[in-house]
């Protein structure tokens, strides 16, 4: 047997060749591809399971805390701390902190924002009149911050060339260190002291020319703080001020500037265990579970009697931006020799703002530089503060989400209730700017100093003032992966860009920082951190009780021990604790954020303004796992499948062109037995060859495209193409014994039925194609193979990437995975192509004889060629538009949805693919039809 094998291969050493080269092309791709698609998924599940550990693995919320919009999008919001006072009680966390397989549990209270007054140094020496003894510049600033600018109140600078002295009067109840010389009037001179002019008293401090305490003391400079209970809050001309100086080329203006630090409690322990905070401490030290609040003797008393402190850490960097640009203008002052008298009296006010200037020059600052002169002071007023309610969202109607506007901020939330005096400097922000958040303010207690509380304040306590241990630079922090970064507000801001070419012009290409609005869209994260153990002294130190008396945590991470990634035992953990919290507290929100990533968000915001922040989808790792396995599985039975059956197509039609042959053995008495073992003999030696040049050729391509493993991999090929060409034989084999010994030798075509006259070369092709319906459908079925293989996997590449995408973790795995789609696609359709045109030449073959009397009948080269062309475009278009129509049916089949948004681009696809080819098919018979024109007509009808 063996000898006849090698005998027939010797003979038909074309066919064998053929056949090889279909093997060798089969296995090489089958085992390149398979191995570029497990390295996809190696590659993509690495990238999931290294990116999927984020600074927190289960997050807890108060009740209620889940807006509709996550409940929907399964998403959690950006900024959801900062619109967070309270809901958690420290029972409550306690508990969770004991539940089995919690390794860390970090608790954030947010207590309130405190207003921190500075000033901004505005330096308008280059704009000063050189020759003048006596001048006035007035700047009228802008500030730009975010998408909005606002005005701001006018600042003035007085400097003279005179010096200016200190004095007091009537045993220090009246005191200036701003005194000066100058002409006397009759109407001021009662305001003098010691014969000079207060030149800045009268401006900064005596506006209303009335008393807190309507003495009958003289209007001039003095202790008493002024009445100001009948202005707004929101006047501007109360953060209006006069900086007076003695010089003659240098003058600079301190603008007041005041700036929301949000005060946050915190397990030092704990945050430094989670994000390690104690890393990012730039002066001072690390807040300790030792540091606790405490009081100082009245000797040590700044009030003269019991001060409360409490410890605390302030952020070394501003979390708020902002830019003044100011106009400068030079005053016309008349006769400089009176401006002291006219400054030093309480019409001085309205003396100075009804000046006109002169224009000359304009100047800019950054409001960072107040926050830096804030962080030379080591203690802190907490008489008043104020929280925020979160932002409401609605759906558009393109599906994106807008932010709902609120009411303006009412003056009142800046009069406190103890004084009823406006609370100074007011940031513009806040009633100029839109409001998206509510904001509540929060009055202390009237006791400060006594070290107790009466009347009204009875059974509360006195409000602490805040001392710095140290200073912490956000920057510090330890690093988590962009993919799966999940919010850090208690140190970082969201991060918000423009959505469109206008908002990111609006912003100068710069992200959309806090501001100094409360109600803004975008808070600024806590700016000043202390131990859980103050917060009674905060909270209990208010007027009026709230919420955060009770429950004052805001909110609590988790990081669940024992947990590498998203791997079953990991997921296992962190559910766990998830139930547990669950169980124990139903009405806490809990959202685990293991394997969790940022995803793009586009928000509008009022007007025309359109941002793009980043939310955190939950669950995308463990989605992504799911979607690349199915997904691999599926193109690795695809690939098997379409190169299984290309062999096979190649060995069946092999097995029909030998139809005479196995005929001729059967009439000389071999058994069907000896057929197949045959057949697949010589399908099995030439499996081998094909496998040992495929193996050399799997490892040179391997190295190529950078394979790794390329040498192991490549010695799969052989056992492949043992295998495939074997397993390709087992049905052609089985149908040669089913044929007769006489119906062997008989043409392969249907019998003749009523003769139809041909007209043109078309028609004769279509005949042709009718008239051998089997050879036709084997040749239709690989070409259909290979186009329903290519819409299947272009539609699950987009199905793949449509469930994973939408985060920045769902991106990076589909850049990478487009290797192996694309690969996928290509092989499956050149393979289907390879099995048509595989059909195409043995069936040109075994019609040699037909040609030749076509040609000795008068058909002409061109004519033959065209029959030739006709047939092969007939049968390349029957197999790519059912191969598409099938494709399609398929891709229905496997899932609903998979096609969603993405079906005319799949058909068209399709449609191309079928052309695509369709063209193959084409190009590659012209070889045989080159080949049959150089044979006589005599040699053909005598081989026959």
């Amino acid at each position: 047997m063996i000898t006849v094998i090698l005998d027939q291969l010797r003979r038909r050493r074309g066919r064998a060749l053929a056949l090889a080269a279909g093997i060798l092309v089969a296995a090489t791709s089958f085992t390149l591809l398979t191995a570029t698609v497990s390295t996809s998924q190696a590659t993509t599940v690495g990238t999931v399971r290294k990116n999927a550990r984020s600074a927190y693995d289960v997050l807890v919320r108060p009740p209620d805390s889940q807006t509709d919009v996550e409940r929907r999008s399964g998403r959690v919001a950006p900024n959801f701390l900062s619109g967070t006072f309270g809901g958690i009680t420290t029972d409550q966390y306690r508990s969770i902190r004991g539940m089995a397989g919690v390794d860390v549990a970090a608790p954030v209270a947010n207590i309130g924002y405190l207003m921190v007054a500075s000033t901004v140094t505005v330096d308008v020496s280059r704009f000063l009149d050189s020759d003048a003894s006596r001048q006035i510049l007035r700047i009228s600033p802008t500030l730009t911050s975010g998408l909005d600018s606002y005005r701001t109140s006018d600042e003035y600078v007085y400097l003279t060339r005179s010096p200016l002295t200190s004095g007091t009067e009537s045993e220090g109840l009246f005191e200036s260190d701003t005194l000066e010389t100058g002409a006397a009037d009759k109407s001021t001179t009662r305001y003098r002291i010691k014969g000079k002019y207060d030149v800045c008293f009268y401006f900064n401090s005596d506006k209303t020319a009335q008393t807190e305490f309507n003495t009958d003391l003289p209007l001039k400079p003095n202790i008493i703080a002024e009445d100001r209970s009948d202005r707004s809050p929101f006047d501007p001309d109360l953060s209006s001020r006069m900086n007076c100086q003695s010089g003659r080329d240098k003058a600079t203006i301190d603008v007041p500037v005041s700036y929301p630090v949000l005060l946050s409690a915190i397990d030092p322990e704990a945050e430094d265990h989670l994000v390690g905070l104690g890393g990012t401490i730039v002066s001072g030290r690390m807040l300790t579970e030792r540091d606790k609040p405490w009081k100082v003797s009245s000797a040590k008393s700044i009030h003269g009697q019991h001060d409360s402190y409490i410890p605390a850490l302030l952020s070394d960097s501003p979390l708020t931006s902002g830019t003044l640009d100011a106009t400068v203008e030079q005053l016309d002052v008349g006769n400089p020799a009176e401006l002291p008298s006219k400054l030093g009296n309480p019409a001085a006010d309205n003396f100075v703002r009804s000046l006109p200037g002169t224009t000359v020059g304009r100047t800019r600052v950054d409001l960072s530089e107040g926050y830096r002169k804030a962080l030379s002071e080591n203690s802190f007023d907490t008489g008043s503060y104020w929280t925020v309610g979160p932002v409401t969202y609605r759906r558009t109607a393109d599906g994106d989400l807008a932010a709902q506007p609120q009411p303006a901020q009412k003056a009142g939330l800046w009069i406190p209730d103890s004084s009823l005096q406006p609370f100074p400097g007011v940031p513009e922000e806040n009633h100029q700017g839109t409001q998206y958040r509510k904001v509540t303010s929060h009055g202390a207690t009237d006791c400060i100093g006594r070290g107790f509380c009466e009347n009204a304040d009875y059974g509360r306590l006195p409000n602490p003032f805040v001392r710095l241990v140290g200073r912490y630079d956000t920057a510090e922090l330890t690093g988590f992966s962009p993919l799966s970064d999940t919010p850090l507000e208690t140190y970082q801001a969201p991060q918000v860009t423009g959505a469109d070419s206008a908002t990111r012009a609006a912003l100068h290409g710069k992200p959309l920082r806090p501001d100094r609005n409360l109600g803004g869209y975008v808070s600024p994260p806590p700016t000043m951190l202390t131990t859980m153990d103050s917060i009674t002294a905060l909270t209990k130190s208010r007027r009026v009780p709230d919420l955060q008396d009770k429950a004052p945590v805001s909110a609590i991470r988790i990081r669940v021990a024992g947990v590498t990634g998203v791997d079953t035992a990991s997921r296992a953990r962190v559910n766990a604790v998830a139930g547990k919290i669950r169980a124990a507290y139903p009405r806490l929100q809990v959202d685990v954020t293991v394997g969790s990533s940022p995803a793009l968000q586009t928000v509008a915001l009022g007007g025309s303004a359109r941002v793009t922040e980043r939310w955190v989808a939950k669950g995308v790792a463990l989605r992504i796992l799911r979607a690349v396995d199915t997904k691999s599985a599926v193109l690795s039975v695809l690939v098997l499948v379409v190169c299984a059956l290309f062999l096979g197509q190649a060995a069946l039609a092999s097995v029909r062109s030998r139809r005479t042959e196995i005929g001729t053995l059967r009439c000389l008495g071999w058994s069907g037995g000896e057929v197949i073992r045959l057949v697949l003999g010589e399908l099995a030696v030439i499996g081998l060859a094909a496998g040992a040049a495929g193996a050399v050729l799997a490892y040179v391509l391997g190295r190529a495209v950078g394979q790794p493993d390329a040498g192991a991999k490549s010695l799969l090929v052989l056992p492949v193409a043992l295998v495939l060409a074997t397993a390709a034989g087992l049905i052609p084999a089985w149908l040669a014994t089913r044929l007769g010994p006489m119906e062997a030798v008989r043409p392969p075509v249907t019998a003749v039925r009523r003769a139809r006259p041909v007209r043109s070369v078309a028609g004769l092709a279509v005949l042709n194609l009718l008239r051998v319906r089997g050879r036709t459908l084997l040749g239709a079925a690989g070409l259909a193979l290979g186009v329903a293989a290519f819409t299947v996997l272009l539609a699950l590449t987009l199905a793949f990437r449509g469930e994973v995408a939408g985060s920045l973790l769902g991106s990076a795995v589909v850049a990478q995975a487009r290797e192996a789609d694309y690969l996928s696609v290509a092989l499956s359709l050149l393979l289907g192509a390879a099995g048509a045109i595989d059909v195409l030449v043995i069936s040109q073959r075994e019609r040699a004889a037909d040609l030749a009397v076509l040609r000795a009948t008068g058909w002409t080269d061109r004519e033959l060629a065209r029959l030739t062309l006709y047939e092969g475009v007939g049968l390349a278009l029957l197999g790519g538009l059912s191969g598409a129509v099938t494709g399609l049916a398929g891709v229905l089949v496997l899932g609903r949805g998979v096609l969603h948004g993405h079906l005319f681009m799949v058909a068209g696809a399709a449609l191309l693919a079928t052309l695509a080819a369709t063209a193959l098919v084409v190009a590659a018979l012209a070889v045989p039809i080159r080949a049959l024109s150089r044979i006589a007509p005599a040699h053909l009808l005598a081989a026959d």
